[in-house]
Order: structure tokens, then sequence, then C-alpha cells
């Protein structure tokens, strides 16, 4: 196959002879990018493990020192004494009524939905509108070490945090 000027010109900058250290390979890759959107950089890790065996298996994940960029915003319904509880746990909006009539007209500018057991039969009206793609589901707290089943309503004090991160997870799965 034959490769472009600028292929040819970034290989000729390149010693494929030599192993490069993760700060030289970093820089070499600053300097020679030239495209006009984010490249992309892979790493191949050799780890001397076999797959096959169950205690030799890896698995993990990563946080990124800057986060993701996104902010996510978290929608929580409830009502009297746990408004205050809500807000202190992180939730953007907070409410019952109010928050129920606006998502009624048409306003979705939330990520995540969380509500106490008690407001579900007003919340339960915006099952068709929570649903849609944007804003997520009501969830519980079950990746945040509750036992719940997925799917289920939780009290919203300490899950609110958790349903940030959860939210970040699932916003960068679905793009």
């Amino acid at each position: 196959m034959k490769h472009s000027k600028r292929y040819r010109a970034l290989k000729e900058k390149v010693d494929t002879s030599r192993v490069y250290s993760l700060a030289e390979a970093v820089k070499l890759v600053k300097e020679n990018a030239g495209a006009r959107f984010d490249e992309t950089v892979e790493v191949a890790v050799k780890l001397g493990i076999d797959p096959k065996k169950q205690d030799q298996m890896v698995a993990g994940t990563v946080s990124l020192p800057h986060g993701t960029g996104k902010q996510v915003r978290v929608l929580a319904f409830v009502k009297g004494d746990k408004v205050d509880e809500a807000q202190a746990a992180g939730a953007d909006y907070v409410g019952l009524e109010d928050l129920v009539e606006k998502i009624s007209s048409g306003w979705t500018d939330f990520d995540v939905a969380v509500a106490t057991p008690d407001t579900m039969a007003i919340v339960g009206r915006l099952g068709k509108i929570l649903r849609r793609p944007r804003p997520l589901p009501l969830t519980s707290g079950r990746r945040c070490g509750r036992s719940r089943q997925a799917g289920s309503v939780t009290a919203v004090t300490r899950p609110v945090m958790c349903m940030r991160r959860w939210a970040r997870y699932l916003l960068l799965k679905r793009n």
C-alpha cells in the first residue's frame, strides 16, 4: 500500500529500532500531532499472564485526573425535610410539585433523577418522559454499595453523589 507524504515524513522522525520511555513517547506524539481533531493514542501492555486462568484475570477502571469534562446535573424529587438533605448532598434541582409541572411541560435540562419512595405516587406520572434517552431514568444506589434491585427508588440523601458518578459513566458509555 502506498503511503502519503505526511505519513512518510512522520515515519522518518521515529526510530523503530529504539524503545522510547513513556515521557519521550508522549513528547514525540505531541510534536508530530497535525490533525484538526483530538488524535488518539493506543497503549498496549504485555502483562505476561494467562487469561484462561481465573486467578490471573485482570480487570479494573481508571479515574481520569481531571474528570471527563461533563458536568452531571442531578434532579431530586423530595418533599418535607428531605429538601435540605438533598441540597446538602449536591442535587442541582430539588423539589416535587414544581419540578413535576416543569418536566410535564417539556423541560429536561438534567442528566439524572432520583426520588424518595414517598414521592413516587406523584413522580410516577412522568414515566414516559423520564424513559427517553436523556434524562437518565430513576436508578437506585446499587452501584454505590447498596444491595437494592436496579431501577428501584431509594432514599435521596446518600445516593445523590453516587448518581453523579454513575451518570458520568453512562454518559460516556452512550457517547
